[in-house]
């Protein structure tokens, strides 16, 4: 039986239709009017006659759209213009009457520009191809030329005239740098994207012919989702969601995620990264759990009654292979939001001066598709050479428009950053205002390791034939924690594999045993890093909150108050025997492992 087809009924001063005429009686405002900031800036640049100006925009129609509107309203331009459109197929018409033949030559359209005489606006489409560009592709010389003619042409005009080229990459040859102003044309607000969705939901609901499952904050959601997208964009997501299974309901997000992954992938420097990791699938870390969970949905509308900004992120910092990497993508599965990728290194590769434009690009990028989770993993390796001078000053330079993005910025974009190294950490990145907090990730405690090996287990063990001799409960995680004091989460993750692949060796169900002997087998970075990591500790003490709870770091003393005298009887003696360590000759791998770091600040 096929699936019905979904009705895209959209305002027409959404879909911003070639026609000049953009409302009708029962229309909404046009999209000019949702649009203060351009329409006042192009109105007013307009008036003042500059001669050229620049709009790099994909949304071709919308654009021209808003144009119009602004030509046609004396309130705005106090003269109206006829809006003459070029295109190269076509040549220069106006009103949707077909153009002159002739005029599809760039060099003869100009000259048309130039000899009338009426008040005008003329909007070349895809001029940039003649303008030169990436590649090595070369100017046209006389189209330039001509431009350049045209200038005091129509500053000393007796009828105002202007010149826009509308194009969705931005290129401007040297000679005309000075003589072409650029105009910002922002992508479809939330409020834009929220009537094409009201417009689509309330069409298939009269038709019948799509059920229409959506709570209002659930519809704000897919909304909010599809912000970045154009409106072809998010029109083509919707529709594609409904057609799918015949419904629209809150379940549709991930179609519309779907989306911005094809953004993400145009873009080159973000990795736009899947998810079915949640904040469940994490063992321990509830106090930064439960932080994250009171920022949960701070970017819907609900959150304005309280004035409440975006937040700007958070800087996990502490042990390598503790969960840091694994919590950022448990943060976006967890608020349902995309979750992107930033590598440091590809924002350096290319050619010299492409990289801040690299840094720009993924800025924007981000921004167009908020409100997302941007994940910078191990950020110091990428800031590493900042302040190095080795590099003519490029690191420091990119590394400055990202502190003051992550200062200024307003888009709901949830930087999560990890480090491990905090002495390659430049010291204005941990001042407040950058991230809202500081988290520090020890070594995992007992009643997290616990935690660990339920998760671990649970979900390798799930076939009951493969366990002989001891049962998935709480007895054996205890056991099993008691016998890894100073553990990671990566190691205890490899303990459990280890011994499933012993069991697959020999063709039989897994022992408890097995699990054991992969302990005794294991040095634990407690011992192999037991000096990085006191002195981490020391640096979180002051500086970082303690990702673990109170309530879980019962029975771990601070890293100065850990005597050395407790050797012999703390946890960690047994861990540090096991991994065959010499416990009386390095008692400093004692201290990493009875005690735990980071200000106890409870949530």
């Amino acid at each position: 039986m096929p699936r019905p087809a979904a009705a895209r009924q959209i305002p027409r001063s959404i879909r911003s239709p070639p026609a000049p005429r953009l409302t009708g009686p029962t229309a909404p405002p046009p999209a000019a009017t949702r649009m203060p900031e351009f329409q006042t800036q192009c109105a007013n640049l307009l008036k003042a006659r500059f001669p050229l100006l620049y709009l790099s925009t994909w949304e071709e129609e919308r654009a021209l759209a808003a144009i119009r509107a602004i030509a046609q309203d004396p309130a705005l331009i106090k003269t109206p213009r006829t809006v003459y459109v070029w295109k190269q197929t076509t040549g220069l018409s106006a009103d949707g009457r077909p153009g002159r033949e002739e005029t599809r030559a760039p060099v003869k359209a100009l000259e048309v520009v130039e000899q009338t005489d009426e008040p005008a606006l003329f909007v070349f489409l895809d001029f940039h191809a003649f303008f030169g560009g990436p590649g090595g592709r070369a100017a046209d010389p006389a189209v330039v030329r001509k431009v350049r003619d045209l200038v005091p042409a129509l500053k000393n005009a007796r009828s105002p005239k202007n010149v826009i080229f509308l194009s969705p990459t931005l290129v401007i040859p040297p000679e005309l740098q000075k003589d072409v102003t650029i105009l910002d044309f922002d992508l479809p607000t939330f409020e834009d994207i929220k009537q094409v969705l009201d417009a689509m939901i309330a069409a298939n609901r009269q038709s019948g012919r799509i059920a229409i499952e959506l709570a209002d904050e659930d519809a704000e959601r897919l909304a909010k989702a599809a912000t970045g997208l154009t409106l072809q964009e998010a029109e083509n997501a919707f529709a594609r969601a409904m057609v799918q299974d015949g419904r629209l309901d809150a379940g549709d997000l991930e179609v519309v995620l779907e989306e911005k992954r094809q953004t993400i992938k145009k873009s080159g420097i973000l990795e736009f990264v899947s998810s079915d990791v949640d904040m469940a699938s994490v063992g321990g870390l509830e106090n930064l759990k439960r932080w994250l969970k009171r920022r949960d949905k701070s970017w819907l509308d609900a959150a304005r009654r309280y004035a409440l900004p975006a937040p700007k992120g958070v800087l996990i910092t502490g042990v390598p292979g503790c969960g840091k990497s694994l919590l950022a993508k448990a943060v976006s599965a967890s608020w349902g939001l995309p979750l992107l990728r930033l590598d440091i290194g590809k924002i350096f590769h290319g050619l010299i001066g492409s990289s801040e434009e690299n840094m720009r690009t993924a800025i924007r990028t981000a921004e167009a598709i908020a409100p997302c989770i941007l994940w910078i993993d191990e950020i110091e390796k990428g800031f590493s050479a900042v302040g190095g001078g080795n590099d003519g000053g490029t690191s420091t330079r990119i590394f400055g428009t990202f502190l003051t993005w992550m200062q200024e910025k307003q888009a709901p974009v949830f930087v999560v950053a990890t480090a491990n190294n905090i002495d390659g950490l430049p010291p204005e990145l941990l001042r407040k205002g950058r991230f809202d907090e500081i988290f520090f990730v020890d070594l995992p405690t007992r009643a997290e390791r616990v935690q660990i090996f339920r998760l671990h287990m649970t979900r390798r063990l799930a076939d009951a034939t493969l366990i002989d001799g001891f049962a998935l409960d709480d007895a054996t995680f205890s056991a099993l924690a008691a016998a890894t004091e100073g553990f990671i989460g990566a190691e205890i993750e490899q303990i459990v594999i280890s011994a499933l692949f012993e069991a697959y060796f020999e063709d039989r169900a897994v022992r408890l045993d097995d699990l054991l002997h992969a302990v005794q087998n294991t040095v634990p970075l407690a011992v192999t890093q037991s000096e990085q990591i006191r002195a981490i500790r020391d640096w979180a003490n002051v500086r970082a909150v303690a990702a673990t709870p109170r309530e879980h770091r019962e029975g771990y003393a601070e890293p100065a108050a850990a005597p050395a005298s407790a050797a012999a009887t703390s946890p960690a003696s047994a861990a540090a025997a096991l991994a065959g360590a010499d416990v009386s000759a390095d008692p400093s791998a004692v201290d990493v492992a009875s005690a735990r770091g980071g200000r106890t600040v409870d949530f």
